[in-house]
């Protein structure tokens, strides 16, 4: 481990982190943190406080050498004025010390975290092989989602649904540039999917789940809401469910919560990435499977310690 002085941390900007850790990298950081024997369950829980004109989430995390807290200010306003909805600032520390090691744009490491962490267990949950690979939503994640599959995954298509239709269109020409075939779709052609990803606001399921055919990988990351959810309860009941961590699962996963207390899930219906990426667990050719995840603190640690060893290694 390389630390600099207190006084003087390094600032990486969001074309440094990019530079740094490729969709690939922050993929491979993840399931090494996974397979090294981390446990997630360690992850202290993201706090919520109110402020100005929206909350602050603050999520501290510490692996080994390394300690750091995301803080991600939430202003419902902002569009209305030209700005993120969400904006985020990176800390990484050495936990010796916890001295401030560098500071990171921290909402390039959501986008780089959170569709490295669903890649991880979709290569343990996809079928082999070509895919057909359905996007709801046409944000950032939804984007960052189909260069990640696209890592993971020889895609034959790219099914775009979503509310907007310019959007879509954009979303559309995006990936065609990417160099994959794809098109505008209507939910209920989730049906012809191998891989589906939700990456959505949405508070209601987005498509019917007995659509989604046995064999196929289903990966919701929309919310951390308890009442939020993209999933319907039945998919949720016929499904290999796959979670990032049990405890985190049932206070902020709305699809799990939600699945429970709809009665086709139990508190116990479930599995962890960690048990997936160790091989203790088992995608299912015979029925759907469904990794919901919640994103956490130790996933933005993970990437912010590789973007700063990648320009350590460089000095």
């Amino acid at each position: 481990m390389q630390t600099t002085a207190s006084t003087a941390p390094i600032w990486y900007s969001t074309e440094q982190v990019r530079e740094a850790v490729s969709p690939d990298d922050a993929r491979r950081l993840i399931e090494n943190a996974l397979a090294g024997g981390f446990d997630p369950a360690s992850d202290p829980d993201r706090t919520s406080k109110p402020a100005g004109s929206g909350e602050l989430l603050l999520m501290p995390a510490t692996i080994g050498d390394w300690s750091g807290i995301k803080v991600v200010s939430v202003a419902p306003e902002n569009p209305e004025h030209g700005l993120p909805r969400i904006q985020a600032t990176y800390l990484l520390m050495d936990s010796k010390t916890l001295s401030t090691q560098a500071l990171l744009e921290g909402a390039m490491l959501t986008e780089l975290r959170t569709p490295a962490m669903s890649a991880v267990a979709a290569d343990h949950l996809a079928p082999a092989g070509p895919c057909t690979l359905m996007v709801f939503g046409t944000g950032p994640q939804a984007w960052g989602h189909i260069e990640a599959m696209s890592r993971i995954r020889p895609i034959s298509q790219v099914l775009v649904s979503a509310r907007n239709e310019q959007r879509i269109e954009d979303l559309v020409q995006r990936t065609k540039q990417f160099g994959l075939q794809a098109r505008a779709a209507a939910p209920a052609e989730v049906a012809q999917a191998q891989i589906v990803v939700c990456a959505t606001s949405a508070r209601e399921p987005l498509f019917d789940g007995a659509l989604v055919q046995p064999g196929a990988c289903v990966v919701a990351m929309g919310s951390h809401e308890p009442g939020a959810r993209e999933l319907d309860a039945d998919l949720m009941g016929r499904s290999v469910v796959i979670v990032e961590d049990p405890a985190t699962a049932l206070r902020e996963a709305g699809d799990v919560i939600q699945a429970i207390a709809d009665g086709t899930l139990g508190r116990d219906g479930f599995s962890t990435v960690s048990q997936l990426v160790r091989g203790e667990v088992a995608r299912s050719t015979q029925r759907p499977n469904v990794f919901k995840g919640t994103g956490m603190a130790w996933q933005d640690l993970v990437v912010a310690v590789g973007v700063h060893e990648h320009f350590a290694s460089r000095a």
